[in-house]
């Protein structure tokens, strides 16, 4: 069975149908409203309902008046029967022919598609994204279980024979490449056992879904822990549960666990019975995770994205309006809460003053306030940590350098957290050039060579996303051969270092930003959950 990409927004729109799209996200937000915000919910271990001695309570960022629900506060005990659950469960979900796996994320795929509206109206509750956020999100979701139950399909779930020939001469010892009897040999991909993935806030349905679904499709169990303290976002968390449970995923193969990392995450990585964790993040976090485990002597397998500081490089050949409007894109949507958002421009000393006039007004556009309304575009930071952030680096940028738009909080008239987008001038050598700040912050520079530029654009400890505005074809070149990053964007007016899609686009972070070089919705993706084993059997 072949693949194509959901595109619910480019589908309905080129089809006339824009007006229908919005009625059903606005139909699916008073819905969830009604119907589905403000409950108790508990844990899912081995298919049972659990609770725990004390619980956590989620606000909306948008108006933390909105309780979004109830949640277990899981306590280490109950992280080690979610483990041992996934454990027992692992024999037989792992030997499930291939097929059968594949038939049931294909299912999911259709619950996904036919709940989508009322996950994206959840997800943009929990939060804070607009409309065309969270639809494009669940459908990446949908995308990547079609995806990958594609390529466990063409792979024949990753099972290769082949013959060795018998030989007519006899030897009395062996050796290497001896000749001998007829030998078949089978090489098979097979699953570790237990997976932990843990999830982050920002991207809690697409990013979810593919990391539990790339364990599962290839034969591993799953304990899963959603964002649940710092930034919960455990109602869609729960959402997938639920469908994975519909569509047929037996009891225990994955376990709903919402709870601290200190106790949750904490267990999953020095827990031998866990043998590999996929996880998405902050560097320091996967890093700590990753020396706790080998510390102790266990070998988990480790797939990780732990962020970006990604750059945006716009030559004094680049289409100006382009960059500006593809930079903008990628610097604030969501806030600017994203790993691979851009958060740095190193723009020509040439076009310098014309491109900033273009950006800042592409920034002017921008209207900022409760993302459920549909002309809004910035919605809420997640957290008060965030803010804190936030206010920190225009304080900086103000000591150090000049901000040249925004740099103040605004008042919405809801209790959520709303910033201005920001533009500061500073030098490459300022802090706020290299670290992570996940906040609606851009910060800009001059450059006179090509050269100087990429120099500037690699010199970070991350190397997630970038791109580059040109349109002369040797630049174009040039910054792709030597440009130090996992998802390389050129001229894309749509976004500058966002939007990568399954199927077209691998999502692979460089350096600091991953571990394995292998990068999710692409083909080597799903065999980073697997281990090879030769097979030989002589006749």
């Amino acid at each position: 069975m072949g693949f194509e990409n959901e595109f619910t927004y480019k589908r309905l729109t080129e089809q006339g149908r824009e007006a229908e799209f919005d009625s059903r996200f606005d139909e699916a937000v008073a819905r969830v409203k009604r119907e589905i915000l403000g409950k108790r919910h508990p844990l899912y271990i081995g298919g049972k309902e659990a609770y725990s001695t004390s619980e956590i309570s989620e606000y909306s960022p948008i108006d933390r008046g909105i309780l979004i629900g109830k949640f277990q506060r899981a306590t280490r005990e109950q992280a080690l029967a979610a483990i041992d659950a996934a454990y027992a469960a692992f024999s037989d979900w792992g030997a499930t022919d291939y097929r059968k796996r594949v038939e049931i994320f294909r299912k999911a795929a259709k619950i996904f598609s036919r709940e989508k509206f009322t996950i994206a109206a959840i997800l943009s509750i929990e939060n804070g994204k607009t409309r065309y956020e969270s639809v494009g999100e669940v459908d990446e979701a949908i995308d990547f279980l079609n995806y990958y139950a594609m390529e466990v399909e063409k792979n024949k779930g990753y099972i290769r024979k082949t013959k060795l020939s018998e030989s007519t001469a006899k030897v009395q010892a062996g050796f290497q490449g001896a000749p001998g009897q007829e030998e078949a040999v089978r090489i098979a991909m097979k699953p570790y056992g237990v997976f932990g993935v843990i999830a982050p806030f920002n991207f809690p349905i697409s990013i979810s879904t593919g990391m539990s679904a790339g364990a599962l499709i290839t034969g591993n169990t799953v304990v899963f822990k959603p964002s649940s303290t710092d930034n919960p976002a455990m109602l869609t968390g729960l959402k997938i549960y639920e469908i994975f449970k519909e569509a047929g995923i037996p009891d225990g193969v994955f376990n709903y666990v919402t709870g601290p990392g200190s106790d949750v995450g904490n267990e999953l990585a020095i827990n031998s019975r866990v043998s590999g964790i996929a996880y998405t993040g902050s560097k320091a976090v996967g890093i700590g995770m990753i020396m706790k485990s080998y510390s102790l002597g266990q070998q988990k397998a480790f797939i990780v994205e732990m962020g970006g500081k990604n750059p945006a490089i716009v030559s004094k050949h680049a289409d100006l309006d382009k960059a500006a409007s593809g930079i903008a894109s990628a610097a604030f949507g969501f806030a600017g809460q994203k790993c691979s958002a851009c958060s740095r421009v190193y723009v020509h000393q040439s076009v310098r003053e014309e491109f900033i006039s273009k950006l800042v007004e592409k920034m002017r556009s921008f209207k900022i306030g409760d993302p459920l309304k549909k002309e809004i575009y910035l919605g809420p930071l997640i957290s008060e940590a965030a803010l804190e952030k936030y206010l920190g680096a225009v304080n900086e940028a103000n000591r150090s350098g000049k901000v040249i738009y925004g740099g103040k909080q605004v008042q919405t008239g809801i209790k959520g957290i709303y910033a201005e987008p920001t533009l500061a001038e500073l030098d490459h050598s300022n802090k706020l050039f290299h670290e992570e700040l996940f906040v609606p912050f851009l910060c800009i520079s001059t450059y006179k060579d090509l050269d100087e530029a990429i120099y500037k654009a690699n010199d970070v400890e991350y190397g997630l996303t970038a791109g580059f505005y040109s349109s002369k074809k040797g630049e174009v070149r040039e910054f792709l051969s030597k440009i130090q990053a996992g998802v390389v964007y050129v001229n894309r007016e749509t976004s500058a270092t966002t939007g990568a899609i399954v199927g077209l686009h691998t999502f692979v972070g460089w350096k600091g930003s991953g571990l394995t070089g292998k990068g999710t919705g692409s083909r080597f993706y799903l065999e980073q959950f697997m281990r090879e084993q030769s097979e030989s059997v002589a006749k």
